[in-house]
């Protein structure tokens, strides 16, 4: 979900929605990740710059989850900030909300910088962090059609091995 109306969210949704944050799985248990709420409009509207495509509608998300981690707490820190960052989604959903990840990790704000260097510039995120990801979260702006079943790319399914049947 891309577009979000002005509707604030309520303190028990955002309460949900870090509760599914935590509760999520890491290798080890390792807890790698740590997860910066903004809900300030000008600092959305300033994290909505963070590249130069595909991020544009932050600015109007009622809420952002950045999600970072420590690759010096776990060597898998990509996937647990991963794991993490799609269980926020999956909870938003089921609380009625709308959601979009935000990809931070490899990609570039407009002026060439880093987008993660962007981003931890603007929320002051300690060095030994990295940035993955950002959640919007909002009410939606817009009803989606379901998934089509018929358009499903079931020979992408393999039983016992590759090609297998």
């Amino acid at each position: 979900m891309r577009k979000f109306t002005p509707e604030e969210l309520q303190q028990e949704d955002v309460v949900s929605l870090f509760k599914a944050a935590l509760m999520s799985p890491s290798s080890k248990r390792t807890n790698c990740w740590q997860f910066i709420a903004v809900d300030d409009k000008d600092t959305l509207q300033k994290l909505a710059h963070c590249k130069e495509h595909g991020a544009h509608f932050v600015a109007d998300a009622a809420l952002a989850i950045v999600v970072v981690a420590d690759p010096l707490a776990s060597d898998v820190w990509i996937e647990d900030a991963s794991v993490a960052s799609i269980l926020i989604q999956l909870q938003a959903e089921d609380l009625g909300l709308g959601s979009c990840w935000v990809q931070i990790r490899e990609r570039f704000a407009a002026e060439g910088v880093p987008a993660d260097e962007y981003v931890r510039d603007l929320l002051d995120i300690p060095l030994q962090l990295q940035v993955l990801s950002i959640v919007a979260i909002g009410h939606k702006g817009m009803e989606r059609k379901p998934f089509n079943e018929e358009h499903l790319q079931w020979e992408k399914i393999h039983i016992n091995k590759y090609g297998g049947e």
